[in-house]
């Protein structure tokens, strides 16, 4: 790792990671060690928290293919190694979450993976992705589900922020980019299909 060729982004984005593809690893036990560290990388590097999260999901037998993603992983870090979270006092306090989600993006169980970020005051201090539990019918079901989660994370840190009388916080936003799922969201007529969320 020492002379490899440095990447601009963490992942390739036309290689898709299917489970069993490909030649199986010896020592998977090395797989599984540095995936878990990249994951503990995390909570100072956001921008591989997905691609972490997608290495994750093929500990149980990992192959070729998926140690390559690894490995790009550590080349991207070996790029920019001291680029990390920095918190600066911008004297706003303003609570913004962003919320996106994949439909069917996993190749292997056609299920979504939704993420959000939390920001106070253009500070980053909340991150999440997860795949979702269940196949959607449509992106705006998907993106609903992501609001949803996202919602849940505002309202847990706004009751934690006032119960430690850190900040008074005036209003939170939730910033989506699909407008049918906006559109359920504040119309709650269209509910009728989405209670279960």
């Amino acid at each position: 790792m020492l002379n490899c060729k440095l990447i601009d982004a963490p992942i390739d984005p036309n290689v898709k990671l299917v489970p069993g593809q490909g030649e199986s690893l010896e020592d998977p036990g090395r797989y599984r060690r540095l995936v878990g560290k990249l994951n503990y990388l995390t909570i100072t590097r956001p921008n591989i928290s997905f691609t972490v999260s997608m290495v994750s999901q093929f500990h149980q037998a990992p192959c070729k293919d998926q140690w390559d993603a690894v490995i790009r992983i550590l080349r991207y870090i070996k790029k920019a190694p001291g680029q990390g979270l920095l918190y600066e006092d911008k004297g706003h306090t303003n609570n913004v979450g962003y919320s996106d989600a994949d439909w069917a993006g996993s190749p292997s169980d056609r299920r979504s993976t939704s993420g959000y970020c939390v920001m106070i005051g253009r500070n980053l201090i909340s991150w999440k992705n997860k795949k979702q539990d269940v196949v959607a019918r449509s992106s705006a079901e998907v993106e609903y589900r992501a609001m949803a989660l996202a919602t849940c994370e505002l309202i847990w840190l706004k009751q934690l922020l006032q119960e430690l009388q850190c900040v008074e916080f005036k209003q939170m936003e939730l910033i989506c980019d699909n407008q049918a799922a906006l559109h359920i969201a504040s119309n709650p007529v269209f509910h009728e299909r989405m209670k279960h969320i």
